[in-house]
């Protein structure tokens, strides 16, 4: 089925599947066997619409204002206001019947392989590259989050070392230096991992609200979408089938009445399409400024803490350097001494 750029392309075949029974012998059931699912769902739409008919039958409305109800005094008198809720309640009833058994046996059809579905070709293709996004950053979070999770368990470590060796310096003053030198890297370390772990945990927490909340809320209307192309599809369907059928005093009410219905849903299948085209769109352009404003500052969070861990441990190794070549520094040992 084709309207404008809407394509309806049959449903993916159902793979045949081999059953045995103890008796040894194999039975094959086929994916295409909609008789008796079908036949399922209109007899509960039949014992439905059987159940509103009963209700009707039952219902004893005597339009008559300004009347009263009293114990035992035979048919009871509604108002005519709560005549006209009554009926819209059945009318309600009613038409989701319909429209429920529609749509169930349009998605059945679908997904047992023996039906036609529309399709938009480019709208598809972009819903599906946004799910595969979607996919790829959320696992982007959950492992900067590990990377900020482990960073922090290392600046703690770092810093818990960086006291022992400032102990150490106190307690062995021939290697005075040396522990204080280590003990001033490891805390520099610590204190520059601690702010890169902040920056990332900034990152992380963007992320999280692009995936969880911004691209969400655009799956939402997806999902919107995809429920309205079934209805289009199944009333569609139900055109087509009164088209194939003969012309006659029953049948050319029931094919306008389709006609009508079908028009209707056309109309609101492409307002939710065309709304959804809108805010991908959108939502393209929010997650390229999001991303390149994120991924900077992640980059650039990295790159201050490398730069910082250099220069301060290129400055302390030249520190070290001088006060090992210095004189004084080795004590004679006691061999030379005696």
């Amino acid at each position: 089925h084709t309207d404008n750029d809407v394509t309806s392309c049959p449903a993916e075949e159902m793979p045949e599947v081999s059953m045995e029974t103890g008796q040894g012998k194999g039975e094959i059931v086929r994916g295409a066997n909609l008789s008796v699912i079908f036949l399922s769902c209109e007899l509960i739409f039949t014992t439905t619409l059987n159940h509103n008919d009963c209700l009707n039958s039952q219902l004893k409305i005597i339009c008559k204002p300004n009347s009263t109800v009293t114990p035992d005094s035979g048919p009871v008198v509604v108002q005519a206001n709560n005549k006209n809720l009554a009926s819209e309640k059945l009318e309600k009833v009613r038409k989701w019947s319909i429209t429920t058994f529609k749509c169930t046996k349009q998605a059945l059809a679908e997904k047992l392989g023996r039906g036609s579905r529309t399709v938009d070709l480019e709208l598809e293709s972009r819903l599906e590259m946004l799910r595969d996004d979607r996919q790829r950053y959320n696992d982007v979070t959950k492992l900067a989050q590990t990377v900020a999770n482990q960073l922090a368990q290392m600046t703690v470590t770092q810093k818990t070392l960086g006291d022992t060796f400032t102990e150490l310096s106190i307690k062995t003053p021939a290697l005075h230096v040396a522990f204080g030198a280590n003990a001033e890297a490891q805390k520099f370390l610590s204190k520059s991992g601690e702010t890169l772990t902040a920056a990332i945990n900034t990152f992380t927490s963007d992320m999280n609200t692009l995936v969880n909340k911004t691209i969400e809320d655009t799956m939402i209307n997806v999902k919107q979408y995809e429920a309205a192309r079934v209805e289009y599809d199944a009333y569609r369907i139900d055109l087509e089938e009164l088209n194939l059928g003969p012309r006659d005093a029953t049948t050319v009410p029931k094919l306008e009445q389709a006609q009508k219905d079908f028009q209707s849903q056309r109309e609101k299948y492409q307002k939710i399409r065309d709304d959804l085209s809108v805010k991908i769109k959108l939502l393209e352009e929010h997650k390229v400024k999001v991303l390149h404003n994120q991924l900077w500052l992640l980059h650039s969070a990295v790159a201050a803490h490398s730069l910082s861990c250099h220069r301060f441990l290129e400055h302390n190794s030249q520190k070290v350097d001088e006060h090992m070549r210095s004189p004084s520094v080795d004590a004679p040992s006691w061999l030379e001494e005696s």
